[in-house]
């Protein structure tokens, strides 16, 4: 296992890269803790399989140097980097059996044929094919042929890293659940560095201890789920985690208040003047139906998603929507929405603006 730092790093596929534009990863300085279960999150295109396959040595990056431990092993091949990495498609032997295709990566080290025995049968009971083990590859399911390739990505217990890109794909929705939760379970027990790529923030929130969010190519924001969600660093972060995401409405901030289309909204904290493209993001969670308070809004409809429902609002044709308690009276001439001060945010340029110190949590 080892420590991963990433130092200066960035990388473009044009051979003159002219600026910060034609970089596919933007400069980053991030360090994976040894032993950390990760999520690399963000939406198609913002960099996330680049990045994974500068730390596997698939690519050099453009600049910036890639560290194991102390090593450094930028120029490194990926044999030489003692890491296991699980593709988004299966990629398995179709002419060996179940078996063998999970014994592989133990046999080619030399390992003794008992603990290759064992090993692999705690694999294939972990993704559920011991009936299996006899069975040429070659004939069964992509979800099956998929579940080979992530137990051979699991099946060594002495990585220094184990890669996973976007490995569920092919996988159907119960066994999703059940092979995530064998993921955690596995990382509890032999505390490999694990770094899973995926834009599903459900896969994201429930792999994962830290989650790395993506965005254009950068790192706009890494903590837990708890974090992110409380306290989004970034808009992309406030609207791509949660569902809905967070309500986001352009606006004037002066000290504790801000005026949306000339209606003042109280905020939690002081915030100065911030300057440039200003913003208030409040998630559903915090949003409340009234009959005179708050922002003037036409309901459009009220949706029953089960444990609760979503009140969908226009207001000056934006779409703000509130999550309402499943048995939550909803009074018909409700025109109004409120926000919880302490959970309505500022954002200029789209980057969360501090509040002044002692500030927060003080509705004034």
């Amino acid at each position: 296992m080892a420590r991963i730092t990433l130092s200066h790093l960035a990388h473009s596929y044009m051979a003159n890269p002219r600026g910060e534009q034609d970089f596919a990863l933007k400069e980053m300085d991030h360090v994976w803790d040894d032993g950390g279960a990760y999520a690399l999150l963000g939406a198609s295109g913002c960099g996330k399989t680049t990045l994974l396959n500068i730390i596997s040595g698939l690519l050099r990056p453009s600049q910036g140097r890639v560290l194991f431990g102390e090593r450094d092993v930028t120029d490194a091949a990926t044999a030489e980097r003692n890491i296991a990495q699980v593709f988004q498609f299966p990629v398995v032997y179709d002419t060996m059996t179940v078996r063998d295709n999970l014994a592989f990566p133990l046999r080619n080290r030399g390992l003794g044929a008992a603990y290759v025995a064992q090993r692999v049968q705690t694999i294939a009971r972990m993704i559920g094919m011991e009936a299996e083990l006899g069975r040429k590859a070659r004939g069964l399911t992509a979800d099956a042929k998929q579940k080979i390739s992530l137990g051979r990505g699991m099946v060594r217990e002495d990585v220094n890293a184990i890669l996973f890109d976007e490995p569920l794909t092919v996988i159907d929705p119960h066994m999703k659940w059940e092979l995530r939760t064998q993921l955690k379970a596995l990382h509890r027990q032999f505390g490999h560095t694990m770094i899973y790529v995926t834009h599903d923030q459900t896969e994201a929130l429930t792999f994962a201890d830290k989650v790395v969010v993506m965005h254009e190519g950068r790192v706009v924001q890494t903590g837990t789920p708890e974090e992110l969600f409380e306290r989004p660093s970034h808009t992309f972060v406030g609207y791509f985690i949660g569902s809905p995401g967070m309500n986001l409405l352009d606006a004037k901030v002066e000290g504790s208040q801000a005026v949306v289309e000339g209606v003042p909204v109280q905020l939690g904290a002081q915030y100065g003047r911030p300057e440039g493209r200003v913003q208030i993001g409040v998630r559903p969670e915090f949003v409340r139906l009234t009959r005179d308070e708050g922002l003037p809004v036409r309901i459009t409809r009220i949706e029953d998603v089960g444990r609760h429902r979503i009140a969908r609002a226009e207001f000056f044709g934006r779409e703000i929507n509130a999550i309402l308690a499943e048995d939550a009276h909803v009074p018909a001439d409700a025109s109004r929405l409120a926000f919880d001060p302490n959970h309505t945010l500022v954002y200029a340029n789209d980057w969360r603006v501090q509040p002044h110190p002692g500030t927060e949590g003080r509705a004034a």
